[in-house]
């Protein structure tokens, strides 16, 4: 018995490893970055609104590196960041990838393994660092009198079409992926290559949209998506004249924004706008024009408040310090994006310059971008 039951427990205990092993459900990031040795390197989680340290390491002179993490319920984007410089890739299941990178050229001439996805996006990235580069070149001819204004502005477009095409590759081909999402939200000095309320941008929206609410339509990012897709071809055919009964557009909900205050609670959009009309105002303090803004959104506050009217001010200053100065002395709702003019949120409303003003209304519809602080006062009360 002795000699039957020993074997027994042994061969027991490898099924148990083998179970083990085989229901594990993590994924794996490692790999190599030369010249970096002492620097630290954080691992992190790029969410919808905020991004999240999930690991650190302080590399040697040997350079390598290992993270795993549970992977995500959802494909889900991280980035590996190195100093100023990072690294984007997706993840969806539990496959392992495998970088290497030199810490001079860590963002732009890195190799990945593992994933046809990280190929993509590093391809998206290279082609926005280009537009990038070309858009700061024609910058400075501007200012320096070397190009006409008119010449600019066509030549940003050019630029900006370059990036749209090798993105629309990646859109149009998989839409259902991680990069065709990746190649959707690119943008530059804060501005989205793609326009929501550009028709033929639009669709680029759409086809993304209807895929991820296929594959994954439990996803927080499908339900974004869902209705940026929708308040798109709302606005796009409210700017032609359409009669509203034919465009037969569903009510859809706001895009939720959920940011810390001055006190560092978050407050979300959601918890401040039930039955109400909105004026969500993107911000930075530090402007010359911020102190007359506020002044009057101060007038607004003050002759609309008790009737309904909720102010939602995102700051994208960079500077902690002075933005709670200046926040802790204002009566409506202010919190502050940390991801400055990286803000997701700002990508996610289409903002292309400062300050950006949306109206919303009691059922939590976009019903307006403003563009003339002359008629904002008549706007709101027309809502209300």
């Amino acid at each position: 018995m002795k000699n039957i039951a020993i074997p027994a427990l042994i061969i027991l205990g490898m099924m148990l490893v083998l179970l083990t092993g085989c229901g594990e459900s993590t994924f794996s990031v490692k790999g190599v970055v030369s010249g970096a040795n002492g620097q630290i390197m954080y691992f992190e989680n790029v969410g919808i609104s905020s991004t999240t340290i999930l690991d650190s390491v302080k590399l040697t002179a040997a350079g390598k590196f290992s993270f795993k993490q549970a992977r995500p319920e959802y494909p889900d984007f991280y980035r590996l960041r190195l100093n100023n410089q990072w690294i984007n890739f997706a993840i969806d299941s539990t496959e392992t990838l495998t970088f290497a990178a030199d810490a001079g050229t860590f963002a732009t001439s890195y190799t990945v393994e593992g994933s046809e996805n990280a190929k993509a996006i590093k391809a998206i990235t290279l082609a926005q660092l280009d537009a990038n580069q070309a858009i700061g070149k024609l910058r400075k001819e501007r200012e320096g009198n070397l190009i006409p204004d008119t010449t600019y502005s066509e030549q940003i477009l050019t630029v900006a079409e370059a990036y749209k095409e090798v993105a629309r590759k990646y859109i149009y081909g998989a839409p259902m992926t991680t990069a065709a999402y990746f190649a959707l939200f690119q943008q530059i000095d804060g501005l989205l290559f793609f326009d929501l309320y550009n028709k033929d941008d639009s669709k680029a929206f759409g086809a993304v949209a209807t895929s991820y609410d296929h594959y994954y339509p439990k996803s927080l990012r499908s339900k974004q998506l869902h209705n940026l897709a929708l308040q798109s071809i709302k606005i796009i055919r409210q700017q032609r004249a359409v009669v509203p009964e034919e465009t037969n557009i569903q009510e859809i909900g706001y895009l939720d924004i959920s940011l810390p205050n001055v006190q560092g609670d978050n407050i979300s959009l959601s918890s401040v706008a039930t039955n109400k009309v909105v004026l969500i105002n993107f911000t930075a303090y530090q402007t010359e024009w911020s102190p007359s803004l506020n002044m009057d959104l101060a007038d607004l506050n003050s002759k609309y408040d008790e009737k309904g009217l909720v102010i939602y001010q995102v700051s994208l200053d960079s500077d902690t310090h002075y933005w709670k100065n200046v926040a802790s002395n204002i009566p409506w709702v202010c919190v502050r994006d940390p991801e400055s003019v990286y803000s997701q949120v700002a990508a996610l409303y289409n903002v292309r310059q400062l300050p950006a003003l949306f109206l919303l209304d009691r059922k939590g519809n976009l019903v307006k971008r403003i563009d003339d602080m002359n008629t904002l006062d008549a706007d709101v009360k027309k809502l209300l």
